[in-house]
């Protein structure tokens, strides 16, 4: 078979770490060249420089996506040091639980910037680019919680409900310019997303069952690449996927 991800310039947000790290590492093993952005400059200076290591090809940009200037920067910089971008991973998103009664009403406004504004940042950085290119692959990143709204996730399900309607937006927009778009929705999956549940009995609750069910980022890294590798006249739109032990 082909190896279509070999040579793609794939551009990563929220690549310090977890499903962005795991799949920077998967698509460079497959030839790809990833530039990685994060706002943890350490963290992806440190994995460009195992990539670059391994023999694979990786750019470390320091990006904070809720500031649309960061974003831009990132998209263009990977234009400018390679011609063109490929991919477009907006895998970058927060998950502080809690019930709304809590009124942690600085997490539902960390939620919106991180989950919704930079998924829309991203996509207005590379858009124009992959219009002029008359190709392109937007990925964006959902969740289980984005089809389910389970207690205490009522913000974050709807900031990722919002990330399902934007995707097929999207998708709706982008047929004349020979575009593809995929969402993404992962189930239980090891990242870092717990550590930020900074509501004890939400935490606490989390802690009894997700990491006894979670898989390998891993995981993620493998549907990216499937929704990739297709044929040019394939799109794969929507990706679902959970622990085989998951029952929401």
């Amino acid at each position: 078979m082909t190896n279509t991800i070999a040579n793609k310039i794939i551009v990563i947000t929220g690549a310090s770490s977890g499903l962005g790290a795991e799949a920077a590492r998967h698509l460079a093993e497959q030839g790809a060249t990833v530039v990685l952005g994060a706002r943890r400059e350490e963290r992806i200076k440190a994995l460009a420089a195992d990539v670059t290591a391994k023999g694979g090809k990786a750019l470390a940009i320091e990006t904070d996506v809720t500031d649309r200037a960061s974003v831009q920067n990132l998209v263009d910089t990977a234009v400018k040091t390679y011609g063109r971008v490929d991919v477009l991973l907006n895998n970058a998103g927060v998950m502080p639980l809690s019930p709304l009664e809590k009124l942690r009403v600085d997490e539902w406004d960390l939620m919106i910037d991180v989950n919704i504004k930079g998924v829309l940042y991203g996509i207005a950085a590379a858009l124009p680019h992959m219009k002029a290119q008359k190709s392109g692959h937007i990925i964006n990143v959902s969740s289980v919680a984005g089809h389910h709204v389970l207690e205490s996730s009522a913000v974050y399900s709807a900031t990722k409900f919002a990330v399902r309607a934007l995707s097929e937006g999207l998708r709706a927009e982008v047929k004349p310019y020979n575009m593809r778009t995929t969402v993404i929705s992962p189930g239980a999956v090891q990242s870092e997303l717990l550590n930020g549940v900074h509501d004890k009995a939400t935490a606490e609750q989390l802690q009894s069952f997700v990491p006894g069910i979670a898989i390998s980022a891993s995981s993620f890294a493998r549907c990216v690449a499937f929704a990739i590798s297709q044929p040019e006249d394939v799109d794969i739109n929507e990706i679902l996927f959970r622990p085989t032990q998951q029952r929401i």
